[in-house]
């Protein structure tokens, strides 16, 4: 077992890693350590560069970190207790890598000389990062700390964007290490398209009467929006999003882009006879296989690529309009307020009420159907806003990835669009929430089941019995949404009523010292 000489001054490899990220350009490490951390919890006080935020869970974490790199387009560090911790983190690691958000991944290790051993929490990292990492290394020693650290970094911002995990066993953090003179930092290259695939899309418009186009990534941008808007304009092609996308902008006069729908009949429907027009998009795939339908929403001979993901495909769009001779846009519309009647609540009211609540550049994570294609639908007529959704899939996104999207942009307000159900999965998010003081506007959909699971029993064709319907109801015992968040140290409000909650929402926007929740009771 090594042991640090007394006379050595050298900073710990803890420190020396630390430094590095802070120098590569990470500010923030979401982390719920452990032992084999304890170096790292204690450089971070020597490394004032790095901003820790506690998470009580670690898909909070790694969910936190991906709002954050969705936002900035820079990873956050998470830090993560061996593999269970990582383990712990992989759901939400799962929705970033679909996401293409960097990430700096940081998981602790047993001593090198300690792992033979086979101790209790010693397991498998290797095997349980690879699925969710695009780039992987374990330290092998101190010296090589500094290189390692600024190597996951940069890995994890390659196009177009990655989880990128580093072990870091505990004795390398602990023994003394070299400051090196690094390397120039290699910039980022910026983004960029491929005239040529412009070129040919613009020969294959002209002999296509049904053109869809299908966006993602960069091309949700404003300025995507804004040149896929002057296409349609000259063309008459149809404009869908991806059905989940990591980021999207909406509303302040941007067109009015649909999301591609998430049940693949209407999804066929959509792209039947098209040339479908991938622009930072990936093939359309339905999300489960149902007998009878096809896996690919659109024959693979009728998609085309404009841009892949991480290519510049906002710009693409603008000089595929540009070869169009597409007419320019008239500026903005102004915001329209909804008039929602008075009464009980219902998606679509809560969808309205939200869009006529949103304040400009705020920023609405959705995790959850039942709201969130209401609000969506509505959403074009708010004020410029920027939604993230579920990329992945994987549920216990929303509330963490709210929480990211507030750490790195404390000059917008959030909102979480959430259902009761996906919430309970990374409730600890509320104590972070508080803790940081972060603005953060929760709004809990709540009809006390899992409605998703019951439309698929549906669609598969089953008649559930008492067994079956059990397991998609939440309503014995009712959450109690005003304890759960008072548990947390937030304060709550419960509406029933559309003037329940046009008043909440009033409430929540005049508190700006820590996050809100408010219950919405569907009937």
């Amino acid at each position: 077992m090594p042991i640090q000489a007394a006379s050595d001054t050298r900073p710990s490899g803890a420190v020396v890693a630390l430094q590095a990220a802070a120098s590569a350009g990470v500010s923030v490490c979401f982390a719920n350590p452990g032992t084999t951390e304890m170096p790292l919890v204690g450089a971070l006080d020597q490394v004032p560069a790095v901003r820790a935020v506690l998470g009580l869970f670690e898909g909070v974490c790694t969910g936190a970190a991906d709002g954050y790199g969705r936002m900035l387009g820079r990873p956050a560090a998470t830090l993560l207790h061996l593999g269970p911790g990582l383990a712990n983190g992989l759901a939400n690691l799962h929705n970033a890598r679909r996401a293409r958000t960097p990430i700096l991944n940081i998981v602790g290790d047993h001593a090198s000389w300690h792992l033979k051993y086979d101790a209790p929490l010693t397991s498998d990292i290797e095997s349980l990062a690879r699925p969710m990492s695009g780039w992987y290394r374990a330290v092998v020693g101190a010296e090589q700390l500094q290189q390692d650290m600024v190597d996951g970094v940069r890995a994890s911002m390659s196009t177009p964007g990655q989880v990128a995990t580093l072990v870091v066993p505990v004795d390398f953090q602990q023994l003394p290490a070299p400051q090196q003179v690094r390397r120039a930092d290699q910039a980022v290259p910026a983004p960029a398209f491929s005239e040529a695939r412009v070129t040919a899309v613009r020969q294959m418009l002209t002999s296509h009467a049904k053109v869809v186009f299908l966006l993602g990534d960069r091309a949700l941008s404003e300025r995507g929006h804004m040149a896929a808007g002057r296409i349609a304009a000259a063309t008459g092609a149809r404009l869908y999003s991806e059905t989940f996308p990591a980021r999207t902008e909406r509303g302040g006069g941007l067109p009015d882009i649909d999301r591609l729908p998430y049940f693949p009949e209407a999804a066929i429907s959509v792209l039947k006879d098209a040339l479908v027009v991938l622009a930072g998009a990936i093939a359309p795939i339905a999300y489960f296989g149902y007998e009878g339908l096809p896996s690919e929403l659109a024959p693979p001979d009728s998609l085309t690529t404009l841009a892949l993901p991480g290519e510049a495909a906002d710009q693409a769009l603008e000089r595929l309009a540009e070869l169009l001779d597409a007419p320019t846009l008239p500026a903005g519309a102004a915001c329209v307020e909804y008039t929602v009647p008075d009464g009980v609540l219902t998606p679509q009211a809560i969808g309205r009420l939200l869009s006529n609540a949103l304040p400009a550049g705020a920023i609405v994570s959705v995790e959850g159907g039942t709201c969130g294609y209401p609000f969506v639908t509505a959403s074009s007529q708010a004020a410029h806003h920027t939604i993230l959704t579920n990329t992945g899939g994987a549920i216990g996104q929303g509330l963490p990835v709210a929480l990211g999207a507030a750490v790195a942009c404390p000059e917008r307000r959030v909102f979480a669009l959430q259902s009761d159900g996906s919430a309970q999965y990374t409730i600890q998010s509320l104590w972070t929430m508080a803790r940081e003081r972060l603005p953060v506007v929760m709004l809990i959909t709540s009809n006390r089941r899992y409605g998703i699971l019951q439309t698929e029993l549906g669609r598969s064709g089953i008649e559930p019995g008492p067994q079956a319907q059990r397991l998609t109801l939440l309503d014995d015992p009712p959450f109690d949404w005003l304890a759960l968040a008072q548990g947390y140290g937030v304060p709550a409000l419960r509406a029933q009523t559309v003037e329940d909650l046009r008043f909440a929402l009033a409430k929540a926007l005049d508190h700006t010292t820590g996050p809100i929740l408010i219950e919405m009771r569907l009937a």
